[in-house]
């Protein structure tokens, strides 16, 4: 393929998340009476992303996005916030104004009430008769009132589908250690690859206020059947539980069901928010033991200063 319009330019695909409009226009008007609400509310956006693109219009493509949105273009580069995005479109017509897009979704479908997943390719040309970039791409839409903005766009180069490691790249940010030291007690998180680059593997160690500690791993992966993250957390008194993800503006939410040592069941709410590159926000609400409400709670977790003459 072409590289032409990879790289920075190449991130200019993520406006191609629009939906099933080729699809419409090839079958025409009987095939949309067929087409789900899903589908429809995709093709009402893709109209306005495909117009907004051949019009050279960069502020409507960046609002496309959700204030926190993320592009991450097939070299990896990674484009966070409204306003960067729009900068990067910005930037793309300057240098390419007669930009033509085509584009093909694959498949769209829903993951819970308030998120849309959409797999498909789209094309760029920079000009009639120049060369043109083809990517593959996997979209994350979030719901906000009638509208369905992008949360997250990842593209990719026009080959095999996207590996597990690929998908997991939005939570790569938490590979490292981390700490939380409060009056409550102390937590410690470390996380890493697995050997084969196919998951996120997590340890945490929580010490309370009498000095027992309880310990946790974690594994995070693609469920490519159900179209999100997932995780499964084994406890070192013989527990576990098992976390679906979703994706939202701020971060990420994790509907956590558990299984305790003595069969009781729980179910609890995760909410994990990156303040910055060194600092997250993890809250948990609705937690439920054997029937019992628990009380809410929120921890700040910092990355761990490296040892002296480690490097990072």
């Amino acid at each position: 393929m072409s590289r032409v319009l990879s790289g920075r330019v190449a991130a200019l695909a993520w406006m191609i998340v629009a939906g099933p409009l080729a699809f419409l226009q090839a079958e025409g008007a009987e095939q949309a009476q067929a087409m789900s609400p899903l589908e429809v509310v995709a093709s009402r956006e893709a109209e306005a992303t495909i117009k907004a693109f051949n019009a050279g219009d960069a502020a409507a493509l960046g609002a496309m996005f959700l204030d926190g949105g993320e592009l991450v273009n097939e070299a990896g580069d990674v484009y966070a916030g409204r306003p960067a995005i729009t900068a990067l479109f910005a930037d793309f017509f300057t240098r390419f104004p007669r930009a033509v897009l085509e584009m093909q979704p694959m498949s769209t479908r829903a993951v819970g009430e308030g998120l849309a997943v959409e797999e498909g390719e789209r094309r760029i040309t920079a000009a009639e008769g120049a060369a043109s970039a083809q990517v593959r791409y996997v979209v994350v839409r979030s719901r906000q009132g009638d509208r369905w903005p992008i949360a997250s766009y990842h593209e990719f180069a026009d080959d095999p589908l996207p590996t597990p490691r690929e998908m997991l790249q939005s939570v790569a940010w938490l590979v490292g250690e981390w700490v939380d030291e409060s009056p409550a007690g102390r937590t410690a998180v470390t996380f890493r690859w697995s050997d084969d680059g196919n998951f996120l593997l997590g340890d945490y160690e929580i010490t309370g206020p009498d000095q027992q500690a309880s310990r946790s791993t974690q594994r995070i992966g693609w469920d490519a059947a159900a179209g999100r993250l997932r995780s499964w957390t084994f406890d070192s008194d013989g527990g576990y539980s098992v976390g679906e993800w979703d994706a939202t503006a701020a971060g990420w939410t994790v509907k956590s069901a558990a299984t305790m040592p003595d069969g009781t069941l729980g179910s609890a709410t995760m909410m994990i928010l990156p303040k910055d590159a060194d600092h997250f926000v993890v809250r948990a609400a609705d937690r439920i033991v054997a029937g019992v409400e628990e009380p809410d709670f929120e921890l700040t977790i910092a990355r761990r200063a490296p040892a002296p003459g480690v490097k990072k």
